[in-house]
C-alpha cells in the first residue's frame, strides 16, 4: 500500500533527522494492539522550535506541504499556532503530499499533556521495521475523550479494556 510506505519513509526520516516526537491516532492503536485502518498519520511533535524547523525540514525534503496557504516553517512560529488555535480552532497543522494529495500528516499544535510526561510513558514499539514511540494507552485515552467524535467510542472502548486488563 503506497500510503504504509510513504508512512515508513516520514518515520524513517524524522528518526534519522533525530525529530522528538510520538505516534498517535490510528497508527498508535494499531501499535497499542487494535488492528484499524488509517489514511493519515497524527504526530505529537515536540513544540520547541529547534525541533519543529527539524521536523517540518524533513516534510519538506520529502515533498511534503502545509493544506493551508503558509510555509512549512510558519508551524515554529509559537505566536502564529496560538494565533491559529484562538481564531480558527486549530488543533492539528496538516501537511499533504501533492502527487497523493489523500495522503494526509496531522501534527498536533499544542501538546494535549506536557511533552516530557507523554513521552516519558510513551509505549515504545515497531512499524514498518522502524522503531517508533506512540502515546500511552492513557494518553490516547485522554485525547479520544476530548476529541469526543462519535468515530473514537470504538477506540475509546479498547482503550478501557486495555487499561482494565492492567488493572487486574
Amino acid at each position: 500500500m503506497a500510503v504504509q510506505i510513504s508512512f515508513q519513509k516520514i518515520l524513517v526520516s524524522l528518526s534519522k533527522a533525530k525529530v522528538r516526537y510520538l505516534v498517535a491516532g490510528g497508527v498508535a492503536m494499531n501499535i497499542l494492539g487494535m488492528e484499524r485502518a488509517t489514511y493519515d498519520l497524527d504526530l505529537i511533535v515536540f513544540l520547541e522550535r529547534s525541533n519543529i524547523l527539524k521536523f517540518t525540514g524533513v516534510m519538506t525534503k520529502l515533498g511534503y506541504r502545509p493544506k493551508v496557504p503558509v510555509k512549512a516553517g510558519d508551524f515554529a512560529n509559537e505566536k502564529l499556532r496560538e494565533q491559529w488555535i484562538q481564531e480558527k480552532n486549530m488543533v492539528v497543522f496538516s501537511f499533504f503530499d501533492p502527487k497523493s494529495p489523500f495522503e494526509v500528516i496531522d501534527v498536533f499544535v499544542y501538546h494535549p499533556r506536557p511533552f516530557a510526561e507523554m513521552y516519558k510513558a510513551g509505549k515504545k514499539g515497531k512499524i514498518f521495521g522502524q522503531k517508533i514511540r506512540a502515546a500511552s494507552v492513557k494518553d490516547m485515552l485522554f485525547m479520544k475523550r476530548k476529541a469526543g467524535r462519535p468515530k473514537d467510542q470504538v477506540d475509546i472502548r479498547f482503550l478501557e479494556a486495555i487499561i482494565r486488563k492492567q488493572e487486574d
